[in-house]
């Protein structure tokens, strides 16, 4: 029995052997650690920290190189003149995405607009994207839910320390407040609705989203590096409690159980005349249904890539900024001056208007966003035909990653670029949309850009601004300025690793910390 069984593994290890030495004999492929038959270089790759370990594979073996996750040839680029020719010159070719087995289910294999790879489908969702859900007139008709959410943060941090939160000096935990603008605003933009009361109790379908969102974290975490071990692949499927199936249910009945509310307001809006309903995503994806030929599951995945897309990266970005700026006060000092000269002290509290006056302030989320880009590795291109970059070929069907976190911190092309100092904006106009400047892409660049990209800034920068306009904030009393840890969390959003507590020194007067709109 046992002979077979082996002759069968020797046989499966010499096809990969061969199947290596075609690709290389065939192709110029970037240099890169030497890979073992079948498992390739999954043995030295710490799943924990992958833009590390490219980044020292990159300082041995150059800027772009290759990574074999088991068989399949991934390509590793983290230098900014490459990232120009993969996303600008080779843009179209290397649009499509790169799904596991968890990704093309969880998304009816690229029905979305973030998993699709690139065709007719993906240019008609991102077209709805950029001229109808993201348009300037758009982002400035969702403003007031931004400014409620950003001024109620600062009424709960105002209420927390005035009822000594935490106690014995020990400061609040930032995250919580962070979270919860970033909770309250993308459901309220996408759904329309907040699930959570003004007296912070959460409603059975908010408590329902929690629990899907967490399941799907937990599944998503749970799949390590055997998934690209072909014959392996199986047991990244055992010991889950709750399997993917249940959880795609849960979800999909909880979306349609939100799209018929508004289906209902929508007719009932109607029959009146007219009132009553405000045009959130959800709506307007619903308007847009019969011209845009959406079927019911791209409308409800396109309402999940929207919450997906913006639950982390404001509240990871807001935190490192404010990590930042407590250990440079004279950043945060410099940053205060420029908002007492343009709001005052006294009179008002900022608006998302103010801030084209507020130079240093937007320097200072350009700075956060270099050196903690909330996606280090970007998410996964794959080359849809034969490319070069760099002079290496790079076959169709090869995965292509941007290592942003380590352009970012390249020192060819940023002074101290482990520093953190804003004011290597003041004078440096770096476009950080990826159409020309390719030195930092916290949104991506080409055809794959976010689409949310200018929300995003509006609500980072609202969210930093008010906090420090209202307050003074300084590390908790027994923690030295040195002890604040900025290790990074493990996985695909880069948060801090030890959630930041700071304590809060009121600035303003008492009445300007309170939210006055019904909605806070």
């Amino acid at each position: 029995m046992a002979s077979p069984i082996l002759l069968f593994i020797s046989i499966i290890f010499f096809l990969i052997i061969i199947h290596r030495l075609y690709q290389r004999l065939r192709y110029n492929l970037p240099p890169g650690p030497r890979p073992w038959p079948i498992i390739g270089n999954l043995d030295k790759l710490n799943p924990v920290h992958k833009r590390q370990r490219f980044a020292e594979w990159s300082n041995t073996y150059g800027p772009i190189i290759s990574v074999w996750f088991g068989s399949t040839l991934n390509v590793v680029i983290s230098n900014s003149e490459l990232a120009k020719q993969g996303l600008k010159d080779n843009d179209q070719r290397l649009a499509d995405r790169y799904r596991n087995r968890r990704l093309t289910l969880s998304f009816k294999n690229g029905q979305d607009l973030v998993w699709a790879d690139y065709g007719s489908h993906y240019v008609k969702v991102s077209k709805v994207c950029t001229l109808e859900l993201f348009s300037p007139k758009s982002i400035e008709a969702l403003r007031p839910i931004r400014e409620d959410e950003v001024r109620a943060m600062i009424e709960s941090i105002y209420k927390d320390l005035n009822n000594n939160y935490g106690g014995g000096g020990g400061g609040l935990v930032l995250r919580k407040y962070l979270g919860s603008v970033a909770f309250n605003n993308i459901t309220r933009m996408v759904f329309g609705k907040k699930f959570v009361s003004k007296q912070g109790v959460m409603d059975e379908q908010g408590l329902e989203f929690k629990a899907v969102l967490a399941n799907e974290y937990m599944l998503g975490a749970s799949l390590g590096l055997v998934e690209h071990i072909w014959w392996l692949n199986w047991m990244s499927w055992l010991g889950n409690d709750v399997t993917l199936s249940e959880i795609l249910a849960r979800k999909d009945r909880l979306t349609r159980a939100i799209i018929e509310e508004h289906k209902a307001k929508s007719m009932k809006k109607n029959n009146n005349g007219g009132g009553g309903v405000k045009p959130h995503f959800v709506d307007a994806l619903l308007g847009l249904q019969e011209k845009y030929e959406f079927s019911e599951d791209t409308i409800m995945l396109l309402l999940w890539n929207m919450i997906t897309a913006g639950m982390d990266t404001v509240a990871i970005i807001a935190e490192w900024a404010m990590a930042e700026l407590i250990k440079n006060p004279k950043a945060q000092q410099k940053a205060q001056q420029e908002l007492d000269r343009v709001i005052g002290l006294d009179g008002r509290v900022m608006n998302e208007s103010d801030i084209s006056n507020l130079p240093y302030l937007q320097c200072i989320v350009k700075e956060a966003m270099r050196l903690h880009p909330s996606t280090p590795l970007m998410l996964p291109h794959r080359a849809n035909s034969h490319i070069k970059i760099g002079g290496y070929d790079i076959p169709k069907g090869t995965v292509v990653h941007f290592n942003i976190w380590a352009i970012a911190r390249d020192p060819s092309i940023w002074d101290d670029p482990l520093e953190f100092k804003p004011e290597r904006f003041v004078h440096n106009n770096v476009d950080i949309k990826g159409r020309q400047d390719f030195r930092m892409l916290p949104f991506g660049a080409g055809r794959r850009i976010c689409p949310g990209a200018q929300l995003g800034v509006n609500l980072v920068t609202s969210m930093i601004g008010h906090m420090l306009h209202h307050f003074e904030w300084t590390q908790p009393e027994a923690v030295r300025l040195d002890e604040i840890d900025m290790s990074e969390s493990p996985g695909l959003a880069c948060y801090m690793l030890t959630p930041l507590q700071a304590v809060p020194t009121p600035r303003l007067p008492a009445h300007l910390h309170k939210c006055e709109t019904w909605d806070c």
